[in-house]
């Protein structure tokens, strides 16, 4: 009886999400949500493990600030490499064949490993001039535990760029599901340091994300291997595909410092403040940015495959109807779930994290940090399609317009609203901005829509 019940579920699954790119996407996107709500699960886990042994005391304020660096420059430099290989990889393969894609997919690896490893050189080498600046309010043996931590995390910057490429690769032949739950592996060994070399202090966490990596690595591979897809990177030159790439490369970064600079921005400013309001702007922010990522990686895997199809055949009505109906659901769903983060912030941040180090005091905090970033969360979802969509029709210039906008709009707000509710107000102002982000880029499509069709 239940294998004739799984049989059923899995023909109405097929039904449901072939024949039209609206399903298919449809398909997509929930698979990859699912891999995703798993990963986020554990990391949740993960992160209760964080406050139960560190809570928001020094420990964790140097981890989280020795983690910015280098989780913006994997967010920014390594995580545009998706945007600028799909869509030409994609072309390629359909116009020209598997050997000419692994062609360019053989020199992206070459050049994007020579550009992570100077920028984590350069990372390491500029470290005692800007540590000082981001982390203002942090002793000298803070800044030194933070400069210590940082260089020991280093290698996840070329780990997280490999994982990055592989991952898109998968994605662009419409494998989601390993992709999706890979990232699992980090949160799972970093719970294994916690608990089993809890004297390592805030080093077990560097461990668990390096180890992490590594594993996640091997599983990638393996999957591209079974596909036929040589792993070796060997350099080609700069063919007229690959210039294609490293020329839509460049405003791919801005749109990706559209979506990080704000954290950048938010914890550097939060380093001002008094003695773990970096690590409370973390928690509060931890949340919430569980859904958006369940929501955005969903989109962002499983959206700019399709689109890229259809900017490829010049299917602007296709375009126009997906753009309306995701942003329909997307505001659907997402309304009421900020809703709800708004109205139970508090009793939220007490069911999770109060508990051994982390104290009534600091629920408080959090639970309001938590209420203002509750705000941003259609806007930050929505632009992930808009920015996804830009993304396929290789118009990433437009990034380059709003980004200079958004990164003076926060810190400005940050500041302001700092002087009026303290570390608050960085919550507040990051919601502002995201809503000031997603009409610009909305309204920037709709003209390019416009003029296409």
């Amino acid at each position: 009886m239940k294998i004739w019940q799984l049989h059923n579920l899995l023909d109405y699954w097929k039904k449901l999400t072939s024949g039209s790119v609206n399903r298919q996407i449809l398909g997509a996107a929930i698979t990859v949500a699912i891999g995703t709500a798993l990963v986020k699960g554990i990391a949740v886990v993960k992160e209760l493990v964080v406050a139960w042994k560190f809570g928001t005391g020094d420990a964790l304020d140097a981890f989280l600030i020795a983690l910015l660096v280098p989780s913006f420059i994997v967010n920014v430099v390594a995580g545009s490499f998706n945007a600028a290989l799909i869509p030409t990889y994609i072309r390629v393969r359909e116009q020209e064949g598997q050997k000419a894609a692994q062609k360019l997919f053989s020199g992206v690896t070459v050049w994007s490993l020579a550009l992570l490893g100077s920028t984590t050189i350069l990372m390491i080498v500029a470290a005692p001039l800007y540590l000082p600046l981001i982390a203002t309010g942090f002793s000298s043996e803070k800044l030194n535990l933070t400069f210590k931590l940082l260089c020991t995390m280093a290698p996840i910057i070329l780990l997280s760029g490999i994982i990055t490429i592989w991952s898109s690769v998968l994605n662009a032949g419409e494998k989601f599901a390993l992709a999706a739950l890979s990232p699992a592996s980090t949160s799972l060994i970093s719970i294994g340091f916690l608990l089993a070399f809890s004297s390592l202090g805030s080093f077990a966490l560097v461990a668990g994300l390096v180890g992490g990596a590594v594993l996640e690595i091997l599983l990638l591979g393996v999957a591209l291997h079974r596909q036929g897809i040589s792993l070796r990177p060997k350099w080609y030159g700069f063919d007229p595909h690959l210039r294609q790439v490293s020329g839509q490369y460049i405003p791919a970064i801005a749109g990706s410092f559209l979506m990080c600079s704000t954290g950048l921005v938010d914890q550097s400013m939060a380093a001002m403040l008094s003695p773990g309001s970096v690590a409370a702007l973390n928690y509060g922010n931890r949340v919430i940015a569980l859904p958006i990522t369940l929501a955005t990686t969903a989109l962002s895997a499983a959206v700019i495959p399709y689109l890229s199809k259809m900017v490829a055949h010049q299917d602007w009505k296709s375009i126009h109807y997906t753009l309306r109906h995701y942003l329909k659901t997307i505001f659907i769903l997402t309304v009421p779930l900020a809703l709800i983060f708004i109205v139970f912030s508090y009793q939220i941040t007490q069911l999770l994290f109060q508990r051994g180090s982390f104290t009534v005091n600091d629920t408080h905090s959090v639970a309001q940090i938590q209420f203002y970033f509750a705000f941003q969360i259609p806007f930050y979802i929505a632009n992930i399609l808009l920015i996804r969509l830009i993304s396929a029709m290789q118009l990433n210039h437009i990034f380059l317009q709003v980004d200079s906008l958004s990164f003076t709009l926060n810190i400005v707000l940050n500041y302001l609203f700092m002087q009026w509710m303290g570390i608050s107000g960085i919550a507040l102002s990051t919601s502002f901005v995201y809503l000031f982000c997603f009409f610009y880029i909305f309204i920037s499509v709709k003209i390019k829509l416009k003029k296409y069709s």
